[in-house]
């Protein structure tokens, strides 16, 4: 009886081992030339409009380094010999009520980012009987102009005794300021799924707890957003500045405003304080930029 004896079968070669790709960012796009004539035509009049925003910015930038106390024979005419003398003399000027400006804008932006986000955290996750009628309130104190409030501000605060003082003018813009980021922040709370919320408060957490350790920390885009808004507003406003403070607590446009003389105006050291008093929010929209387009759309979907 014959045997059969089993050959071992070749065994198959161990596949070899695949080799990780690297994820690499998407390559921006390049810039490139239009092929149609409506291409040319968009690029022509964004090319315009470029030109036409950025020609008062020179022929401020210009004059304030000429360094003439008359106005420039042309304003487009660069100076000879730039000199930076008007923005000392400007600084000179300036500098205290810059320091104004600063105490004013920035708690006030603090504090009405906080509330108006407390508020857009309670009308947007924990609605109540009567929720939207007081959202559409709030959202009424949006459209009502300074000047038609001006006087019942201005008895208010004297009536508190803080008429003419920097925390006088704080109070004020932080009221004023609650409807824009009550708005925003509830916008963007909606954005957040309310499984969040659940889950927080099954692991036992409060309405407050919940709101400083799990909402709050997904908030930067929104305060990114609703400070913004108000340190632009706080900090170019004129009108409460004017009247609700003294001249000791006067902001930055208030003081440049009294930089034009009552028989002669120095251009270039009016230019020069010009270029101070706006230089702060360019850069506060350089820095937070590529963050503020995030935080504004961040709910609209919803």
């Amino acid at each position: 009886m014959a045997v059969e004896t089993l050959e071992p079968t070749p065994s198959q070669p161990a596949p070899a081992p695949r080799r990780r790709q690297r994820l690499r960012a998407p390559k921006p796009r390049s810039w490139s030339i239009p092929k149609t004539a409506g291409g040319w035509i968009i690029l022509a009049i964004c090319s315009i409009a470029t030109v036409g925003m950025l020609v008062p910015v020179y022929v401020i930038i210009a004059t304030a380094l000429s360094g003439s106390t008359g106005a420039p024979n042309f304003f487009l005419a660069f100076p000879d010999a730039p000199s930076l003398d008007a923005f000392k003399g400007a600084w000179t000027k300036l500098h205290g009520s810059l320091a104004n400006s600063l105490q004013i804008t920035i708690p006030a932006a603090l504090v009405s980012c906080l509330l108006g986000s407390i508020n857009g955290y309670i009308l947007s996750k924990f609605p109540f009987k009567g929720s939207n009628a007081l959202f559409t309130v709030l959202l009424v104190g949006m459209f009502i102009p300074f000047q038609a409030v001006i006087i019942p501000v201005f008895q208010f605060l004297n009536m508190l005794h803080l008429q003419g003082s920097l925390f006088g003018l704080i109070l004020v813009h932080i009221i004023y300021g609650i409807p824009i980021t009550t708005l925003i922040f509830r916008n963007y709370y909606e954005g957040i799924p309310n499984a969040i919320i659940e889950a927080a408060s099954i692991d036992g957490a409060g309405i407050w707890q919940t709101y400083f350790r799990v909402m709050l920390p997904l908030s930067i885009p929104g305060f990114v957003v609703a400070g913004i808004f108000q340190c632009t507003n706080i900090w170019n406003d004129f009108l409460f500045g004017f009247i609700l403070a003294s001249p000791a607590a006067w902001p930055a446009t208030v003081t440049l405003n009294n930089l034009i003389g009552t028989t002669t105006v120095n251009y270039s050291e009016l230019m020069a304080g010009a270029v101070l008093v706006a230089a702060p929010t360019v850069l506060l929209y350089l820095v937070l930029g590529k963050f503020f387009v995030g935080g504004l759309t961040a709910g609209a979907v919803k």
